[in-house]
Parts: C-alpha cells; sequence; structure tokens
C-alpha cells in the first residue's frame, strides 16, 4: 500500500517544525478567546423580502445546502472580504 502523498501545507509544517514555538500566558489567552468566540453562534431575526428568500432557498437548494447555511457563508465571505463586488473586480481586470 502506497502511502498517502502529503499536501503543501504538511510538508511546510514538516519542513519547519524545528522552528515552531509554544505559544504561552498572555498571548495564548487571546488566542483561545479567539477560537473559543469563533465556535460560538448566536440566533438572530432578520427581516427580509419575500422575493430575496425565495432566490436565497433557490441558490442553497442548487448548491445543497440549508438556506440559512447560505446566508451564514456570504455574510462571512463579506466580513472577511472574500466577497468580491462585481463592479470592483471588472474595474480591476479592464486594462488601462
Amino acid at each position: 500500500m502506497k502511502p498517502d502523498k502529503s499536501t503543501a501545507e504538511e510538508v511546510e509544517f514538516e519542513r519547519d517544525f524545528d522552528k515552531l514555538r509554544t505559544v504561552t500566558g498572555a498571548k495564548r489567552k487571546k488566542i483561545e478567546t479567539i477560537l473559543a468566540d469563533a465556535r460560538k453562534n448566536r440566533s438572530i431575526s432578520l427581516r427580509i423580502s419575500t422575493f430575496d428568500l425565495a432566490k436565497l432557498k433557490e441558490k442553497a437548494s442548487i448548491q445543497g445546502i440549508p438556506y440559512q447555511t447560505l446566508i451564514n457563508s456570504v455574510l462571512h465571505r463579506y466580513l472577511t472580504n472574500e466577497l468580491l463586488d462585481r463592479g470592483e473586480a471588472i474595474k480591476s481586470f479592464q486594462l488601462k
């Protein structure tokens, strides 16, 4: 049986293993707090047009996910600047 091929991330981790340092004290506590908060979910109420909700449900169905998951994903991508504005993307690709 052949061993699994390592991903680029795994290769980098193994190569740089000796450079890793333990995080302790206040810095570790801050990282743990950030990670714990990132795992927490909070329920909210949201008013949305009937048309927009129907389109969300349609797109979620195509992707095979619940529409609430799609909403959460879109919001997360927007907040982390991973969701691009179409107009801005087109501008960035136009030749000057």
